[in-house]
C-alpha cells in the first residue's frame, strides 16, 4: 500500500538524514532519453499488434493501494495497450486497508499480486505458497521523519519516543530497524497508529511518524507553515531513510502462486504479462507527464503536482535496473530478509524458492530484442517544483 492516506493518495548504525532538499524549487528538467523505441512508437505498435490476438487471458492483479502513481506502470501498461499486444485481458484491483494483496493472491483471487518482500514473505511463512517473479522496486523507501528541533537524528534517539505506524505490514521494517538500533519498539517507545498521512507530525503529536520518499514527505512540503505562511521546507525536518540506515528492505514486487505457475501455460501468461508492465514502467520512465496523466485518468485522489513527485521518486526506486527491470538482486534479498529474521519477523530465511528470475529474464530478453531499453542506465530524474497541496 506504500502509505496512502484515505483523504489523499488512495493511497546497523546512525542514519543520515536524506537529502532531497536540492532543486526543490528549480524548474523541472527535460528527463533524459533512455533509448530504444520511442513512447509513441511503441504504444502504437502495441495498439497494432494487438489487433491480432484471436483469444485474450484474462488475469488480475491487484494493488497495494488505489491509484497512485506508486502503481503507474500497470496503469500505462493498460492504457498505452502493451498488455493488449501480449493478447492480455488484464483487470487491475485496487488495493485498501482491508484488502491485503498477497491474500488476495493466495485465495486465488488474482493472478498476480504487488506487495513488498517481508510483508510476502510472512504470509508465505504462514503457508501460502508465494512467489517474487518480478522485482519492480530495485530500492527501498522508507523514512522515519521528526521535527528537526525533536532532538531526533537517528533510530537510537527514537528511544522513550512517540513513534507513529501505520501498521497493516508496514511497520516491519521499522521496527526490525529500531531493534537493530537498541531500541525494543514494545517496551522502549510508545508506538501510536498513524493515519496515512502526515496530520499527527504536523500536529506534534507523535515525536517521528513514518513516511515515504514518493509520497508523504512531499505531502509535508506541500503543507503550509501556519507560522510564516509559507511552505514547509526540508529543513524544517529530520529525515532519516532506513535504507541509508543499513535497512535495506525490497519492496513492490510481482507475485503469483507457486502452484499457479506450475502449467507452462500459466508460466508464458506470467511471461507476457511481466513483458507488458515492464514496458509500462518504460513508458512511465521516458514520459513522466504523460504517465502522471494516466494515473489521474484512473481516479487519483491527489493533483497533478503530488503524482508528479510520486512517479519521479517512484522512477528513481526502479531505474537504472543493472540487472534489467524487473530482476531480483540477490544482495538485496538476502539483506532484507536477514533483517526480518534478525529482528524476529520471519522465524527462518524462506529460501530460494521464494522466488524465481526465470520469466522475468525471458521478458526482459524479449523486450531487448524489439529494441526496449531494459536497463535504464542513462535515466536522470526530473526536478520537480512542489505545489501547495499537490495541486
Amino acid at each position: 500500500m506504500n502509505s496512502p492516506s484515505p483523504r489523499r493518495p488512495r493511497r546497523p548504525g546512525p542514519a543520515r538524514p536524506l537529502r532531497l532538499a536540492a532543486g526543490l524549487a528549480a524548474t523541472a528538467l527535460l528527463l533524459t532519453g533512455c533509448g530504444g523505441m520511442s513512447s509513441g512508437e511503441t504504444s502504437k505498435a502495441a495498439a497494432e499488434a494487438g489487433k491480432d490476438c484471436t483469444a485474450r487471458t484474462k488475469v488480475r492483479v491487484v494493488l497495494q493501494w488505489v491509484a497512485q502513481a506508486q502503481f503507474a506502470g500497470y496503469y500505462a501498461a493498460k492504457e498505452k495497450g502493451f498488455y493488449d499486444k501480449e493478447c492480455l485481458d488484464v483487470t487491475i484491483q485496487e488495493g485498501g486497508v482491508n484488502i491485503v494483496p498477497q491474500q488476495v493472491l493466495s485465495a486465488g483471487n488474482a493472478e498476480f499480486a504487488v506487495s513488498h518482500v517481508t510483508k510476502t514473505m510472512v504470509t508465505r511463512e504462514q503457508g501460502a505458497d508465494l512467489v517474487n517473479i518480478g522485482q519492480v522496486f530495485q530500492r527501498g523507501a522508507y523514512l522515519q521523519v521528526a521535527w528537526a528541533d525533536s532532538g531526533i537524528k537517528t533510530l537510537a534517539d527514537l528511544k522513550g519516543k512517540r513513534v507513529g505506524s501505520w501498521g497493516y505490514g508496514n511497520e516491519l521494517t521499522l521496527y526490525a530497524a529500531m531493534r537493530g538500533s537498541g531500541v525494543e519498539p514494545a517496551k522502549d517507545a510508545k508506538i501510536i497508529q498513524q493515519p496515512f498521512d502526515m496530520s499527527l507530525l504536523l500536529k506534534r503529536e507523535v515525536d517521528a511518524a513514518q513516511a515515504k520518499t514518493f509520497n508523504e514527505y512531499a505531502q509535508l512540503l506541500e503543507s503550509t507553515n501556519p507560522k510564516t505562511g509559507k511552505l514547509y521546507q526540508p529543513s524544517d525536518f529530520t529525515t532519516i531513510n532506513l535504507q541509508d540506515a543499513g535497512y535495506q528492505s525490497l519492496e513492490d514486487g510481482i507475485y503469483a502462486k507457486g502452484d499457479w505457475l506450475a502449467s507452462k501455460a500459466n508460466q508464458e501468461t506470467a511471461v507476457k504479462f511481466l513483458k507488458a508492465t515492464y514496458q509500462g514502467w518504460g513508458y512511465c520512465r521516458d514520459d513522466l507527464d504523460g504517465c502522471v496523466d494516466i494515473v489521474l485518468k484512473n481516479g487519483s485522489a491527489l493533483g497533478k503536482g503530488h503524482q508528479t513527485w510520486m512517479l519521479n521518486e517512484v522512477n528513481k526506486l526502479i531505474w537504472p535496473a543493472k540487472a534489467g527491470v524487473g530482476m531480483v538482486d540477490k544482495a538485496a534479498w538476502d539483506q532484507t530478509i536477514e533483517i526480518a529474521v534478525n529482528a524476529g519477523v520471519l522465524k527462518k530465511d524462506p529460501g530460494q524458492d521464494a522466488y524465481r528470475t526465470d520469466l522475468t529474464e525471458r521478458a526482459d530478453q524479449e523486450l531487448k530484442a524489439d529494441g526496449f531499453d531494459v536497463t535504464g542506465d542513462s535515466y536522470q530524474p526530473q526536478q520537480v517544483t512542489i505545489t501547495p497541496g499537490g495541486k
